[in-house]
C-alpha cells in the first residue's frame, strides 16, 4: 500500500506542477493570491500607492473572489448590479493590461452562460427591465472571446426588449408585475445595452428605428417624471394612477429618491458612448443631461459635497448623504465633462463630491482594503411587504457598506478622474 500511496503523490504533484488541475484551480478563484503578490506594501492586500479605481477594484475583488458574488449573492445568480463593478474592471484592463481584472469578468460570463446560451436564473417571462443591465458585460465578452453561447444569450436579452410592455406612447413598464409603471431606474438597466446592442449587431433603417426608440424612452421620462420647479425627477410614474403609491392626479411617486436620479444620470452618459455622433436625437439628450446637473447641483451640500437619500430635504430627521447615489452624480458630471457634454466650470462639482466620498464615506482597513459606506442596500415601490414611496420608507431601508451599486460607480467615476 506504501508504494501505491507514494505514486498516487507522485502524481498529484506532476499533476500540479503540470496545470493539469488548473481549470479546477480556477473555480476557487485565483484573484486573491493574485493580489497577494502584486502587493508592493507588506503587509497589504492592496497596496496603498495605487490609485483610487484599482484599490477599490482589487478591495471588492478580495471582498467577492468571484464576480457572481457582487450582489452579496450566496449562489450564481443573474442581476443588474455586478455589471457595473466589471464595467470599471473592463476600464482598468483596457488602461493597466493587467490579466487578473480580465480574468474576474470572463469567469462571470463562464459561470452564468451554459454552453446552449441559457442564463443562469434569468426567466424572460417576467420582462423585468433589470435582467438587461448585464447584458453589458456579454457585449464585452462576445467581442472578445466571440462566443456562440455569449451571443445566443444575447440574443435572447434582445428579444426581451421587442416584448416588454410599454406604456401607449411606447415607455417599458418597469417590469411585468409592475403594469404600467415606469421607474428612473429601468432607463439605467435596459438603455445602455439596448444601444450598445443595436450598435454592435443593428444596422440601416432597423438601427434608426431602435436609435429613436431609445430616445423616445427619455423624452417620455422628460416629459411626465420631470418637475419643472425644481428640476429633479421623481422616482417613478404610474400611467394608470391606481397604485397606492402614485399621486391620483399626476400618476407620480411622492419623493425625489437619490439613487433613482443617479441610474437616470448615468443612463444618459453610458447612452451616449453608442449613439451615433449624427443622431439628431444626440443634442436633445445633452440638454437633458445640463438641465438635470443644474437640478442636483442646487441640492449638493454645501460642507460635505455629497448628496441626500431623499435629495431635497437635507435637514429633516433621519435622512443621511447616501454613497451610491453620491457616487453615481460624481460619474455623471465627471464623465460629461470630460466628453464635452458640460463645461469645464462643472468640474468643480464633481471634485468636491469625489472628494466628500473620500473623506467622509470611504474607510480602509490595515490590510489595505478599501470599504465604501452609508450605500442604501435597496429601495423600491409597491410590493409585499408594500413600499409606499414616502419620506420614511426611504430613510428607514437597511444600510450596509461596500453595494455594488456604489463602488462600481466609484470605480467609474476615479477613472474619469484619473484620466
Amino acid at each position: 500500500m506504501n508504494f501505491i500511496n507514494q505514486h498516487i503523490k507522485l502524481f498529484t504533484l506532476v499533476a500540479l506542477s503540470s496545470g493539469i488541475f488548473s481549470t479546477c484551480a480556477q473555480t476557487k478563484a485565483p484573484v486573491n493570491a493574485s493580489i497577494q503578490k502584486q502587493s508592493s506594501n507588506p503587509g497589504k492586500i492592496v497596496p496603498l500607492n495605487l490609485k483610487w479605481s484599482e484599490r477599490m477594484m482589487l478591495s471588492e475583488m478580495h471582498r467577492f473572489p468571484e464576480a457572481w458574488m457582487l450582489d452579496f449573492s450566496k449562489t450564481p445568480k443573474w442581476t443588474y448590479p455586478t455589471a457595473i463593478v466589471l464595467d470599471g474592471a473592463e476600464k482598468l484592463y483596457a488602461k493597466t493590461g493587467k490579466k487578473e481584472y480580465y480574468n474576474y469578468i470572463s469567469q462571470f460570463g463562464e459561470k452564468l452562460i451554459q454552453e446552449d446560451g441559457t442564463i443562469i436564473t434569468y426567466d424572460l417571462d417576467k420582462y423585468n427591465i433589470d435582467m438587461l443591465n448585464s447584458g453589458n458585460v456579454l457585449l464585452y465578452l462576445y467581442e472578445k472571446e466571440k462566443k456562440e453561447k455569449y451571443l445566443k444569450a444575447l440574443q435572447t436579452l434582445r428579444l426581451q426588449i421587442d416584448g416588454q410592455p410599454r406604456t401607449k406612447e411606447g415607455s417599458f413598464w418597469h417590469k411585468k408585475i409592475y403594469p404600467y409603471q415606469v421607474w428612473l431606474d429601468g432607463l439605467y438597466m435596459g438603455m445602455p445595452f439596448y444601444t450598445h446592442y443595436t450598435h454592435d449587431f443593428v444596422k440601416g433603417a432597423d438601427a434608426a428605428k431602435a436609435y429613436d426608440d431609445i430616445l423616445l424612452q427619455f423624452d417620455s421620462v422628460q416629459e411626465h417624471l420631470l418637475d419643472k420647479k425644481t428640476g429633479l425627477l421623481y422616482h417613478a410614474w404610474d400611467e394608470s394612477k391606481k397604485e397606492a403609491w402614485a399621486d391620483k392626479e399626476t400618476g407620480l411617486s411622492q419623493n425625489f429618491w437619490g439613487r433613482a436620479m443617479g441610474w437616470y444620470g448615468m443612463a444618459m452618459v453610458d447612452v451616449l458612448d453608442y449613439l451615433p455622433k449624427d443622431h439628431p436625437g444626440r443634442p436633445k439628450l445633452i440638454s437633458y443631461i445640463k438641465s438635470y446637473t443644474d437640478a442636483i447641483i442646487k441640492v449638493q451640500d454645501k460642507n460635505s459635497g455629497l448628496w441626500y437619500q431623499v435629495l431635497n430635504k437635507a435637514g429633516e430627521k433621519g435622512n443621511y448623504t447616501e454613497a451610491t447615489a453620491s457616487s453615481m452624480f460624481v460619474y455623471t458630471i465627471i464623465k460629461s465633462v470630460n466628453n464635452g457634454y458640460l463645461p469645464k466650470s462643472y468640474k468643480t462639482y464633481a471634485k468636491k463630491g469625489y472628494d466628500g466620498i473620500i473623506k467622509n464615506l470611504i474607510t480602509v482597513d490595515e490590510n489595505g482594503v478599501v470599504n465604501l459606506n452609508k450605500c442604501c442596500a435597496v429601495a423600491g415601490l409597491g410590493g409585499k411587504p408594500y413600499r409606499d414611496g414616502s419620506y420614511e420608507y426611504y430613510i428607514n431601508e437597511e444600510i450596509r457598506s461596500n453595494d455594488a451599486k456604489g463602488t462600481g460607480p466609484f470605480i467609474l467615476a476615479s477613472l474619469e478622474f484619473e484620466k
